[in-house]
């Protein structure tokens, strides 16, 4: 039996960003997946490990509680210094699929970088990264890092590997 291919379709991102005055770090993922613009926030996926991973990065060994519920999540940003959003605001796409980007129009992240106390920009994944530098950095002069996706298609990298390579994130969250 052949797998059904999704048909690309232009979508427009329906997730409004998420910070505040107190955020320092800014995560961008790409464009979000079906399943967060069913649920309406980012990571919806229960197969992305993005929120466990951040619960483990800035847990204490003992607080590792996994947020589940958007206003957990919610909550989880806010007590963290995290803001969120992603690269895109609309393009043409194939269901999750950032290979099948195209018709791109960036988000203006102007209005966070105005309000909120950002010391380090965090992409999530190549994608991110890519089209952050293409349409996002040439306006804002502002480098990003970029990090390895928690997509669960990045499955060369364990849960394990990615807490160690983001908690750089903690390193700037954290800061006074």
């Amino acid at each position: 039996m052949k797998a059904k291919t999704m048909q690309a379709e232009h979508q427009v991102h329906p997730i409004p960003p998420f910070y505040d005055k107190n955020s320092r770090i800014l995560v961008l993922g790409s464009f979000p997946s079906v399943k967060s613009r069913e649920t309406g926030f980012f990571y919806g996926h229960p197969q992305n490990r993005y929120w466990k991973m951040m619960a483990e990065v800035f847990g204490d060994g003992k607080n590792t509680a996994v947020p589940e519920t958007i206003p957990q999540k919610r909550e989880f940003l806010r007590r963290h210094h995290i803001a969120m959003w992603d690269t895109i605001a609309a393009c043409t796409i194939a269901g999750s699929s950032d290979s099948s980007l195209r018709d791109v129009v960036p988000n203006d992240i102007s209005g966070i970088l105005r309000t909120a106390d950002i010391r380090r920009i965090f992409c999530n994944g190549a994608a991110s990264w890519n089209l952050y530098r293409k349409y996002i950095l040439p306006v804002t002069g502002r480098e990003a890092e970029k990090m390895p996706s928690t997509s669960p298609a990045n499955a060369a990298w364990s849960l394990e590997r990615l807490v160690e390579a983001w908690k750089i994130c903690r390193t700037y969250a954290e800061q006074e």
